[in-house]
């Protein structure tokens, strides 16, 4: 599986315990600006985890409207392991 995030500036443990749980992460951005969301979702990309305490409002809607269209798993959590390893759970159940 592979994935994008936005959100958070450094994503410490988080990287390595995506990938512990199957992920590749394609692209990481923080979200703060606009113009880095300008290339769209990767078109490798199948799930995308947002990190909803560190990203604009503006560029959530943007990427909820894309992925929408193109179908993808979208996860909003806090960047926080103990809540985005229950997200996981529930995605590969």
């Amino acid at each position: 599986m592979s994935a994008m995030i936005i959100g958070g500036d450094k994503l410490g443990n988080i990287y390595k315990n995506l990938e512990k749980n199957g992920y590749k992460i394609v692209k990481h951005i923080t979200g703060r600006k606009k113009r880095e969301i300008e290339g769209g979702i990767p078109c490798d990309v199948d799930t995308v985890f947002v990190f909803i305490d560190y990203v604009k409002h503006e560029i959530v809607n943007i990427i909820k409207k894309e992925g929408k269209k193109r179908n993808l798993k979208m996860v909003f959590v806090k960047r926080s392991w103990s809540h985005i390893a229950e997200e996981v759970e529930n995605i590969n159940v």
